[in-house]
């Protein structure tokens, strides 16, 4: 299955020692996690929520490389944890880092979660009938894996790409 992941273009597409900044689901000392989203729209998302970009002369100084990611088995595991948190503020990160922690101790590899970033619905891409048209409602998500996956492959699908405008409508921002 194909996932998406943004990196800065300095970088490979995974954190390969546990010394990267803390996150939703990690904090500093717990990685290496890795955040996948199922569509490119979701992963551009989590980028603008993060960098709290919300003017459209914003992103033409943005290059990111975006990663389509080949993850032969994804965890099944979804979590259990609230809406209002998964999608929260940073004020909800301790609940969502003991969560992680707790998965990881158990020996789970990953979950999937509803992404944070992509408004519900907005994940619908695109389809061709008479044109370009929206695909059907759909909400994101995103699968976080735990430590090192050295048996993950994955193409860059654009290098010094930027998300594009109609994204920034379409994100939920921190409160």
């Amino acid at each position: 299955m194909i996932f998406f992941r943004h990196v800065d273009p300095r970088y490979p597409f995974l954190w390969e020692t546990p010394d990267q900044p803390p996150a939703r689901w990690h904090d500093n000392g717990d990685g290496p996690v890795h955040y996948l989203s199922d569509t490119s729209d979701g992963a551009w998302a989590e980028f603008l929520r993060h960098e709290e970009i919300t003017d459209p002369e914003d992103l033409a100084g943005v290059e990111r490389t975006m990663w389509a990611v080949d993850v032969d088995e994804p965890p099944v595991r979804r979590s259990g944890l609230p809406f209002q948190v998964v999608t929260g503020g940073s004020d909800t990160y301790v609940r969502c880092r003991s969560y992680a922690r707790r998965l990881r101790a158990e020996g789970e590899s990953g979950f999937s979660v509803e992404g944070a970033a992509l408004q519900r619905g907005e994940a619908r891409g695109w389809r061709v009938h008479n044109g370009l048209q929206p695909g059907k409602d759909r909400t994101g998500r995103v699968l976080v894996l735990f430590g090192p996956r050295p048996d993950l492959t994955a193409w860059p699908a654009a290098t010094a790409g930027r998300p594009p405008t109609y994204l920034l409508e379409r994100v939920r921002y921190y409160g």
